[in-house]
């Protein structure tokens, strides 16, 4: 049996950022459409059983009911059984659930704060994330019908590894030696002490940076490393940033989708696997773009760099490898009789 989870998040792609700067809404009515395409491409990827997040929109749900009777597949469709808070620690129950319930994978519509908190609850299912949020690193633009039709070669065990399947890198923030949370991309150090609005938009309060990745085209704080010091996914190694005044050099980086500015550096290097970044002076630490851990007087805080992020599938790598392997090919046997009458 095929089985599958969906977590769609109704709040990704919301936040201040798009006030502050220019982004897209993916509003929930195009996630509800993105969801039906999914269905539609995990049935007919051979998937019998989806498990879904609830949530107060109803975006599964309502994607199964919209379609018509004559595509309406046969798969059952069911929520996870869990105590709705209408945050983002759901993204974390929900994927916790799924892991425990046997999905082969789990698809997520939302941005990195969405893949951040299903990452710390997915355990080893390896994850499948369509970008629908303001910050999409992490996740990638990809048609839903696509999304399904590769999700369902991995949840059945058609393909597995590389590079259908690819560990992925996380940054672990350790308090007094203890973890305490995670971040996927990026864990910012910012200037204030007081968590204020949650979304990070404002380079002028950031105080140092650390990433698991970051490359020229990407949006978000982890852009300026990928103007200073680029870094991909699968390299084993990330970035430490310190910025403000008396260096020599001053990056421009899309920080927010059009919102493109200068960011002064005062010093940069590589770091490597397992090394740590200390935090000394009490201030708020960003994860993948938003405001999480606040360090007090006396703490002792670490940014841990480690390749124990979740496992993430390339659609296009893992659709290339089951067809290589024959995937989408039927062998139409003809009756040599009946076609003689004929």
């Amino acid at each position: 049996m095929g089985h599958v989870g969906i977590i769609a998040n109704p709040a990704s792609g919301k936040d201040i950022r798009r006030l502050v700067a220019y982004g897209t809404v993916v509003d929930n009515l195009e996630k509800v459409n993105i969801v039906r395409r999914l269905i539609l491409s995990l049935a007919a990827g051979g998937i019998t059983k989806i498990t879904y997040m609830p949530e107060y929109y109803g975006i599964v749900a309502g994607a199964m009911e919209s379609i018509c009777s004559r595509h309406r597949p046969d798969i059952t469709v069911e929520a996870a059984e869990l105590c709705l808070t209408g945050t983002q620690i759901d993204s974390f129950f929900a994927a916790e659930a799924m892991a425990a319930a046997g999905v082969g994978c789990i698809i997520t519509l939302g941005g990195d704060g969405t893949n951040r908190m299903v990452a710390k609850g997915c355990r080893h299912v390896p994850i499948l994330p369509i970008s629908t949020g303001t910050n999409n690193v992490f996740p990638a633009w990809i048609e839903g019908t696509i999304a399904g039709l590769a999700a369902a070669v991995v949840a059945k065990g058609l393909v597995a590894g590389a590079p259908a399947v690819t560990p992925s890198k996380k940054l672990v923030i350790l308090k007094d030696g203890q973890p305490v949370d995670i971040a996927i991309v990026d864990a910012v150090v910012l200037k204030n002490a007081f968590i204020g609005s949650r979304a990070v938009w404002d380079a002028g309060q950031i105080r140092r940076i650390v990433v698991t990745r970051g490359e020229p085209h990407n949006i978000g704080i982890s852009a300026i490393a990928g103007q200073l010091a680029p870094v991909l996914p699968g390299e084993p190694k990330g970035v430490d940033i310190e910025v403000g005044a008396g260096g020599s050099i001053e990056v421009r980086a899309p920080i927010a989708p059009g919102l493109i500015e200068n960011v002064p550096v005062y010093q940069y290097r590589y770091i490597d696997l397992d090394e740590v970044v200390e935090v000394s002076a009490p201030c708020i630490i960003a994860l993948d773009g938003e405001r999480e851990v606040q360090v007090r007087e006396g703490e002792k805080v670490e940014i841990k760099l480690t390749f124990d992020g979740p496992n993430v599938i390339d659609a296009a790598a893992a659709l290339r490898l089951a067809v290589a392997r024959g995937y989408g090919i039927r062998q139409i046997t003809q009756n040599h009789e009946n076609k003689e009458e004929q």
